[in-house]
């Protein structure tokens, strides 16, 4: 992969599936410190660590803190939360924690066809 290759990770899965989850943020971390552009989505369960305090509760032994994984990545790269995940969930834009965006489909699509993107789900 090269650094000007971009990188969209979808995590879809939530505390049910506590290796998954931390796998993805592993990832997403690892490739903002090598340069690469990184855009990250949650879906599904995965939803819920768009609210404060959802984070900080889940620990997964050997794996880093979530929610500095959460805070690397709004720091450095772009944190979205899945339009129609957040309204199943009765999710508005002012409970996210601050940085977090709410997109579709659409964006995403759009996100994972551009040229040099490399797009990976858990």
């Amino acid at each position: 992969m090269s650094r000007s290759t971009n990188l969209v990770i979808k995590l879809a899965s939530g505390v049910e599936a506590p290796e998954r989850l931390a796998q993805a943020f592993t990832v997403a971390t690892t490739a903002l410190a090598s340069g690469i552009t990184v855009s990250f989505w949650l879906t599904g369960e995965a939803s819920w660590l768009a609210l404060p305090g959802r984070a900080q509760e889940f620990h997964l032994e050997h794996a880093p803190s979530i929610a500095d994984s959460i805070a690397t990545i709004l720091a450095a790269g772009t944190l979205t939360l899945c339009t129609q995940c957040a309204v199943r969930r009765d999710i508005k834009e002012g409970d996210l924690i601050a940085g977090i965006r709410i997109a579709g489909a659409a964006t995403y699509v759009e996100e994972i066809t551009a040229d040099a993107t490399q797009a990976l789900i858990y």
